[in-house]
């Protein structure tokens, strides 16, 4: 296939998979999200997307993310975010926690079947503090060897697909039982937590000439913002250029944000999710069986305890400090997906508000995922690794 081709899918398919939940009630109950996920599996398996496309996937993938960032918070109101930031850097501390104990716990299991298990174990708690920076940083911190740097990174990336199908479906309702309902502001969820603003209808109408022309607007903004914010990046070392890039994205749209104009254009927060269905297509596709035919059962297992059993630690943490569900979910997406992630289930929440916390505890996990990752590899190390 083409590239310009493949492009031209990344962009138009997110559209009709909009267009069927729009139609379709069915696919509205599975959702956006769910079926871009789904789409894009099927199609990086079929074997039309050739190898040297990978480049153009990442790169696709990364400006998506950049470009929906700023359009997502344009129309924020961070006058909000005191009242939650609370809960939210409360939530981080226990996901660091989480991962933290499970790492060191699931340790004992591969400790004699996986060489060099301590480092792995640092690889694992950088990536599900921080993310994928952190990760890469800590392989060349603790000399990895590549092989096993690159069969971790796999199970990561084939977990954590599964792991965002999840929060984007069932964990609210399975989470609920027990955690406090997020406290309903106004456009954001109903008291009842029913879909206010990010609800699939709000994309009716986006087309109308004077919403389309100031979305144009909004989205030349966006690429204002994330241009100045790699140029910003560029003043540091290469190895917190990701993390500067983020940071100055974040800081750029809130300060648009405070321009009234800005923050009453119509349908940003829609355009943004667009965008982000278009980031959840690529990664989908990206997601190759052969990924998994040569399993390593102790390696596999151990990502899998990483993600999942952190995820349940966190919940019970939050669930003695009263830390309410969508706060819970984000704060464990911002740590285990790192940021890129958070608009992706904050949309399937139905929950704008909580974006701004995610991103703000992702970039405080980009921040302290390599102290803590190489800390508990030297730790295990001297402890018997």
């Amino acid at each position: 296939m083409p590239i310009p081709v493949l492009i031209t899918i990344y962009i138009l398919v997110p559209a009709l998979i909009i267009f069927l939940c729009y139609r379709f009630p069915l696919a509205n109950k599975i959702g956006a999200v769910v079926i871009c996920y789904a789409a894009g599996i099927t199609l990086g398996n079929v074997g039309v997307i050739p190898e040297e496309a990978f480049s153009v996937q990442e790169t696709v993938s990364e400006v998506s993310v950049a470009v929906a960032l700023p359009l997502l918070l344009f129309s924020m109101d961070v006058r909000q975010w005191p009242r939650m930031a609370g809960k939210a850097l409360i939530s981080m501390l226990l996901a660091v926690l989480s991962i933290v104990a499970v790492a060191s716990c699931a340790f004992v299991l591969i400790r004699t079947s996986v060489p060099d298990s301590w480092k792995v174990a640092g690889l694992v708690t950088g990536v599900y503090t921080g993310g994928t920076p952190n990760m890469a940083a800590i392989k060349a911190a603790l000399d990895v060897d590549p092989a096993q740097f690159i069969v971790v990174h796999t199970y990561d990336t084939v977990i954590s697909i599964f792991y965002i199908i999840f929060c984007v479906t069932f964990a609210q309702r399975l989470f609920l039982r027990f955690l406090p309902r997020f406290r309903a502001t106004a456009g954001t969820k109903g008291e009842d937590g029913s879909p206010g603003a990010e609800d699939i209808k709000a994309y009716a109408g986006m087309f109308a000439p004077r919403t389309l022309l100031r979305l144009l607007g909004a989205l030349l903004l966006s690429a204002s913002v994330v241009g100045g914010s790699l140029l910003v990046s560029k003043a540091f070392p290469e190895s917190m250029s990701t993390t500067i890039t983020i940071l100055g994205i974040t800081t750029l749209a809130i300060l648009c944000s405070l321009i009234g104009y800005v923050r009453r254009i119509d349908r940003t927060f829609q355009l943004g999710m667009y965008v982000i269905y278009i980031f959840c297509f690529v990664v989908g596709s990206m997601a190759k069986a052969s990924m998994v035919v040569d399993l390593d059962v102790s390696l596999l297992l151990y990502v899998l305890l990483a993600i999942f059993g952190s995820m349940t630690i966190h919940a019970g943490l939050c669930w003695i400090f009263k830390v309410d569900a969508d706060t819970f979910i984000i704060t464990s997406v911002s740590a285990i997906c790192s940021p890129p992630f958070v608009p992706v289930v904050a949309g399937a929440l139905g929950n704008r508000t909580i974006v701004l916390s995610g991103l703000t505890t992702g970039i405080i996990g980009y921040a302290v995922g390599n102290y803590i990752g190489i800390s508990l590899a030297y730790l295990l190390r001297g402890l018997g690794g």
